[in-house]
């Protein structure tokens, strides 16, 4: 089964007390990488979000986002440092007896010294706030996994095609093989003719044909290539992540491919050869986002 790495899920998770929304989108990686963005309460909860992701994305660049609504969110509280109230109160007292200035105290010269009197914030931590997140994340997990094999299936369409279409360009390139020796010999043969006022050297022609038979030979290379299609096939239809492996097979299928185009002295092979290399390309744009 062909799995896409590129993939997007949001969901929205309500109680009386808090709103939670959470996006989850995957991209192409080497490996399964997460970046998770939540407020700091949060922070503890952030494995278990790895744990249920982790149980449908096994490769990609996974991007979490997670932002809470709700007035309870955060708990607020009034601390007053009395001791230095007491202080800044008696020094006020002592300046106005010593200077002779005359008027109250207000309320207003007290509260407003952040030293004094400060609202402290504090977020919010319980159990209901994580099962809420945990829930929007299964969610959005859901349809970030659905979208994958959506685009998964849209990808295993296209590479088996390019696949297809390769298997073709190789059937040819198997079936004018063999006219490849016979041909280097008639050449050789009509020049040796030529040079020689139409008396060649068969002794000698055979020697010349024989060490490019062996030079040319891309017997090993066709079946090798052949096996490698054979192999590809078989993995695309595999339940485990396959991108590694269909990116490491083909780049077997360019090696040998690129083998045959450097050994077999035939135009239509060449056509063939770069016909193939250009398949394999695509397949491999393709396989760099197949899990």
């Amino acid at each position: 089964m062909v799995v896409s790495m590129t993939g997007f899920g949001r969901s929205r998770a309500d109680s009386e007390r808090f709103s939670v929304n959470v996006e989850v989108k995957t991209v192409n990686h080497r490996f399964c990488e997460f970046h998770i963005r939540m407020p700091r309460q949060l922070l503890k909860t952030e494995e278990k979000i790895k744990k249920k992701l982790g149980e449908h994305i096994k490769r990609g660049r996974v991007e979490v986002f997670v932002t809470l609504e709700g007035e309870g969110i955060v708990s607020r509280s009034v601390h007053i440092d009395w001791q230095a109230l007491d202080e800044l109160v008696h020094h006020i007292s002592e300046i106005k007896n010593r200077y002779g200035i005359t008027g109250e105290i207000e309320l207003r010269d007290l509260v407003n010294r952040d030293e004094i009197i400060h609202i402290e914030e504090k977020e919010t931590e319980n159990e209901e706030l994580e099962q809420l997140v945990l829930a929007a994340i299964q969610d959005a997990g859901n349809q970030l996994v659905q979208m994958r094999l959506l685009e998964g299936t849209a990808l295993e369409s296209d590479v088996s095609q390019n696949i297809q279409q390769l298997k073709g360009n190789l059937s040819k390139v198997k079936q004018f093989a063999p006219d490849v020796v016979e041909q280097y010999r008639d050449r050789l043969n009509k020049k040796m003719a030529d040079f020689l006022d139409g008396q060649a050297d068969e002794d000698r022609i055979l020697t010349e044909v024989a060490f490019f038979a062996d030079k040319a030979d891309i017997s090993e290379e066709i079946t090798r290539l052949e096996s490698h299609v054979v192999q590809f096939t078989e993995i695309m239809k595999s339940n485990e992540p396959l991108g590694r492996k269909l990116d490491f097979l083909l780049q077997e299928m360019n090696r040998e491919v690129n083998t045959i185009g450097s050994k077999a002295n035939d135009s239509r092979i060449a056509r063939e050869v770069v016909e193939m290399k250009s398949l394999l390309e695509k397949v491999k744009e393709q396989v760099q986002n197949i899990e």
